[in-house]
């Protein structure tokens, strides 16, 4: 799968939820989790592949455990505590980073791949990882979170970013 970059639309549009979890969605997750692979990222919204439906992958290997591919359906941040400083990438941001204040914890409710509900509460880079997702889901951006002089002295490479994207 093609993953998005900042400038196309599909990044700023709120994700629907989803309703049914059938082939489609199964196969979507599929396809994330090897695109999420290819490009040697830790999370991936489908909003990043064009698809504005709430469900993202995130693998923890790469984060605070080893291994497990979590694959959330209409995930929603249901608690969160403390405030934690982190630089923060995006695959949608090719080479652009920011240091971003999120909450250190949070606890998040979903669905998995075979309807159950389920809920994780995470800290250190998996919650980090969760609530940029979810931020993907409703729209939001890690660039949202930047400070005003971060953003200024990054508008140069975003605007050439988004050009390039809208040029295509």
């Amino acid at each position: 799968m093609k993953i998005i970059k900042y400038g196309d639309p599909v990044l700023r549009k709120k994700a629907v939820k989803i309703t049914k979890i059938d082939e489609r969605i199964i196969k979507l997750a599929e396809n994330m989790v090897k695109t999420l692979h290819a490009a040697k990222g830790v999370g991936l919204a489908a909003n990043q592949v064009g698809i504005a439906e709430k469900l993202c992958v995130i693998d923890t290997a790469r984060g605070d455990k080893k291994g497990e591919i979590l694959c959330l359906i209409n995930p929603e941040i249901t608690a969160s505590e403390g405030i934690v400083k982190f630089e923060e990438g995006c695959l949608s941001f090719p080479e652009i980073f920011a240091e971003i204040d999120r909450p250190s914890k949070v606890t998040v409710s979903y669905k998995d791949l075979k309807g159950k509900d389920k809920e994780i509460t995470a800290e250190g880079i998996l919650a980090r990882v969760l609530q940029h997702e979810i931020d993907h889901l409703n729209g939001a951006l890690f660039i949202d979170h930047m400070s005003k002089i971060k953003y200024i002295l990054l508008n140069k490479r975003l605007k050439a970013l988004e050009k390039e994207t809208k040029g295509k």
